[in-house]
């Protein structure tokens, strides 16, 4: 599917909001490591599972919680791998997205995402299980 009308991820402007779920293993990672990265000041984190997603004048809760959304501060929203692209963007990784956009790779990268997306929740307790498992063993 072409991406004709989506806007370029490489000019995000900040500060954006990123709607991620509170609930989600894979999510939870990220978001800790967002707290405590050099450029925090350019995010805002609204968990979709706490947060009154509707105030926000953005896409459904369902819709949410299939794909990352990210809105910036000029009101343009980027979905899906162009919202980690977005994000990424604005905190100063343009190099590691222009990288995910090279002709080839960013079908790739956007296939990928999708399919991570759809078994992000099942992946998530998997891998939260397994390191239980990890450090119950003391590996």
């Amino acid at each position: 599917m072409p991406r004709l009308h989506s806007p370029d991820p490489r000019r995000a402007s900040a500060p954006v909001t990123l709607f991620h779920d509170g609930h989600c293993p894979f999510c939870q990672r990220e978001i800790a490591w967002l707290k405590q990265h050099p450029h925090r000041d350019r995010i805002r984190l609204v968990d979709i599972q706490t947060a009154d997603v509707a105030a926000d004048r953005g896409p459904s809760f369902e819709r949410m919680m299939g794909r990352l959304h990210l809105r910036d501060a000029d009101g343009r929203w980027f979905v899906g791998m162009d919202a980690s692209r977005a994000l990424y963007a604005v905190l100063g990784h343009r190099r590691l997205v222009a990288v995910s956009m090279l002709p080839g790779l960013a079908w790739g990268f956007d296939r990928g995402y999708a399919l991570f997306a759809r078994y992000r929740v099942r992946l998530g307790e998997r891998w939260r299980a397994w390191r239980r498992r990890s450090n119950a063993s003391g590996r």
